[in-house]
């Protein structure tokens, strides 16, 4: 029995039945169910020994993922380690905290487990130009754009965070809407975020409301529990806001849990607009209101132009994906 015949039975790909086995945090219930059945059935043991080998194997593709419990990271990752593995290529899966170095983390990798590259779910561009020189092997950014950086091994395949951050609050200004917060990361950590807030301060001022970061803004991690606990924070900085625009879909999540714990409706009393299209807010009540980026795509491209890179010594690739506002029952138009 091996971790092939496992993902076979279980119907998971490999990649999934990989994570379950090293008690990752992004499967889902039903998924760490079902794959175990099979390893209780036939009572399989993972060799750790033939895993740390195939770790340190000359085959093997380095994937860091910033923040645990990111839904978004989770969607690219599942398509994109089940291409690299299709491939012929072992995913090798490193998870840190949004706070953390990425680039000590790959420097580290590289000295340990020499792969043959690097895709990064996540990036500070600080630490890539302070610390990347230090990295020779093709890398690839995932969801964030590298070309400002001008590194001669690192692409990046992202969405237009900036133009679709500003859809999103014209969205809701098109609705009436004049008191908007705004629930986000921390721009220093993070590329993405920065460009986001840029997008959010631009249709605002452009439509001539303005924007207060001290009242309108507050940072989270992009988890459920801080969209809560941001949410909350923003209540007592910005008491008239009517809508929230918050930068992932699981910080609106948590933010409409602490919306409605207020004792106000959403959309009755304030509307609220995330970003990524994670499918749970497709099953949310009420349904989410987000820009949707092309997961799949984005995961596809990734690995292709990695791929392309280390086995064609093909030059940096930056390329930006397509965007949709996709309009649910989060948000409701005021005189």
């Amino acid at each position: 029995m091996t971790i092939k015949d496992i993902a076979k039975e279980s119907g998971y790909s490999i990649g999934t039945v990989s994570r379950v086995l090293n008690n990752a945090s992004d499967v889902s219930e039903h998924a760490k169910n079902s794959v175990m059945q099979v390893v209780n059935k036939y009572n399989f043991r993972l060799n750790n020994n033939a895993k740390h080998l195939k770790q340190q194997s000359k085959d093997g593709i380095a994937i860091i993922i910033k923040g645990t419990q990111n839904m978004l990271f989770a969607a690219v990752l599942e398509p994109m380690q089940r291409l690299v593995e299709s491939k012929g290529y072992a995913s090798l899966m490193y998870y840190i905290s949004e706070d953390d170095n990425e680039i000590e983390q790959a420097i580290q990798i590289c000295k340990e487990r020499r792969p043959l590259g690097i895709l990064f779910l996540g990036c500070n561009h600080d630490y890539f130009r302070k610390y990347f020189h230090r990295i020779t092997v093709p890398c690839v950014l995932v969801t964030s754009n590298a070309e400002g950086l001008q590194l001669d091994n690192l692409s990046s395949v992202c969405t237009d965070d900036k133009s679709a951050a500003r859809l999103a609050v014209e969205h809701l200004i098109k609705q009436g809407h004049k008191n908007i917060g705004v629930l986000g990361g921390n721009m220093s950590a993070s590329n993405a975020v920065y460009s986001r807030y840029v997008g959010v301060k631009e249709a605002l001022v452009e439509h001539g409301y303005g924007f207060d970061e001290d009242r309108q803004f507050v940072t989270s991690y992009f988890t459920i529990s801080g969209g809560y606990e941001a949410m909350n924070r923003l209540f007592d900085k910005m008491p008239e806001l009517t809508a929230v625009f918050a930068m992932s879909d699981v910080t609106a999540i948590g933010a409409i849990r602490a919306i409605w714990d207020k004792g106000l409706r959403v959309p009755e009393d304030i509307s609220v607009v995330g970003f990524d299209g994670i499918d749970i807010g497709n099953y949310f009540k009420p349904r989410l209101t987000t820009i949707r980026q092309h997961k799949e795509k984005i995961a596809a491209r990734s690995v292709e132009i990695l791929l392309d890179c280390i086995d064609n010594g093909a030059r940096p690739v930056y390329e930006v994906e397509e965007f949709a506002l996709v309009k649910g029952e989060s948000v409701r138009k005021i005189n």
